[in-house]
């Protein structure tokens, strides 16, 4: 005997409302038909006029078919349809009025009936395309919250805010990768830049995303973690040479957290994360670094871990190059721990957003590579402010877009 809820189906499966939102806005009027009737009036009113101030030398009136093909960039095609219509009333009507020969007259009507098709077939196109892509933005946004988890992020050692921007504005995932995952051996983190920019990096970053989120639990050394993603990137670059493509490395800094005030890492040539406390931003020097994931075999070192010092109250920042190699319009680097300095004593959250803004202005908005930073806090610091948040694929998570 089975017991459970029996749910009712319909054969359908239900939309999701951002699904339907985008659809929505893809095919919305930017102007509205007030505003419309307005335009195409005082449009009209004036060619009309025109055609009239020239006399029969110069027929003016058929300039009034690009009042539909403006109206199929901004209008529905309901709207773009209105236009047209009258368009092609008012150029039929002002041709009886002067008298065309029946040929003429035909001839005018032929060819409002044709541009004016164009227009609106160049509407109803448009917003297709619109809407396709709002389709592929919300099924990309879909499996960017599977490839790279939403921040911000609280487990029981850490609370994780991040800003994640690829250099592709029209994609939602780079060569860029972090993760943050609560194991039975504390919170590990990583954040790692893929060699090269945009999608033809990801392939190389989401063998390295996989291989951690199982290492992670299974692997109780953090240098056991290191060892599981150099494999597989070295298995991805074996791969990636048989069908043709780039053999790529993996900068990556791998964190472990516990709950006595300290923090492991191995670094894997990545850049040195940041610490933010008691007034003062510094570098957290690791002596230890070794080479990128999936050149292990260049080097005869091992890949070790160190320990350092994660006071309460204190802010860890790891970046990719992406900030700290942008560039401004006269080729200067960006000042990170310059500017690090100003936000010392404000919160994740706002170092964060402080940083976002900084760098649009400091590079005009021209960026030249992934960004992704992780601020890091220790979770006791905000258990003791905010109620317990919802549980969710083993990991507490807030404001999760």
């Amino acid at each position: 005997m089975t017991t459970g809820i029996r749910r009712r189906t319909t054969g359908r499966v239900p939309r999701p409302a951002e699904l339907d939102a985008r659809e929505a806005a893809a095919g919305a009027s930017r102007i509205g038909n007030r505003a419309l009737t307005g335009v195409v009036a005082v449009f009209t009113v004036l060619v009309v006029v025109l055609d009239y101030l020239i006399g029969a030398d110069l027929q003016v009136i058929p300039l009034l078919v690009v009042a539909p093909a403006l109206a199929s960039v901004f209008c529905t095609v309901r709207q773009t349809v209105s236009v047209a219509l009258w368009v092609t009333a008012v150029i039929v009507v002002s041709r009886l009025l002067i008298g065309d020969t029946f040929w003429a007259l035909a001839l005018s009507i032929g060819f409002s009936v044709l541009a004016c098709g164009l227009g609106v077939g160049s509407c109803a196109m448009r917003i297709r395309h619109a809407v396709e892509l709002a389709r592929l933005r919300t099924a990309a946004g879909a499996l960017q919250r599977q490839i790279l988890r939403p921040l911000p992020v609280l487990t029981d050692q850490v609370f994780a805010h991040g800003l994640y921007e690829p250099i592709e504005e029209d994609r939602l995932v780079g060569g860029d990768i972090y993760e943050v995952v609560e194991s039975p051996h504390g919170t590990r983190v990583i954040i790692g830049d893929v060699q090269g920019k945009g999608l033809a990096a990801m392939g190389a970053g989401l063998a390295a995303l996989g291989a951690f989120r199982e290492a992670a639990f299974r692997e109780p050394a953090l240098t056991g973690v290191a060892d599981a993603l150099e494999d597989a990137v070295v298995r991805h670059n074996a791969t990636s040479a048989q069908a043709g493509e780039t053999e790529r490395f993996v900068t990556a800094l791998i964190l472990g957290f516990d709950s006595d005030g300290r923090v492991e890492a191995v670094n894997c040539g990545h850049i040195a994360p940041r610490m933010l406390h008691d007034g003062e931003a510094r570098v957290v020097r690791l002596r230890r670094t070794s080479v990128p994931l999936g050149m292990a075999e260049l080097s005869p070192e091992v890949r070790t871990a160190e320990w350092f010092d994660f006071p309460s109250g204190a802010t860890l920042l790891v970046c990719t190059d992406g900030v700290t190699e942008a560039r401004d319009a006269s080729g200067a680097f960006y000042p990170l721990d310059e500017r690090l300095d100003r936000w010392v004593r404000w919160g994740p959250r706002e170092v964060l957003d402080a940083l976002r803004t900084d760098l649009e202005a400091f590079t005009g908005g021209v960026r030249r590579d992934d960004i992704a930073v992780l601020a890091l806090r220790g979770a006791t610091v905000h258990r003791t402010r905010q109620p317990e948040l919802p549980r969710a694929n083993g990991l507490l998570t807030a404001d999760t877009p």
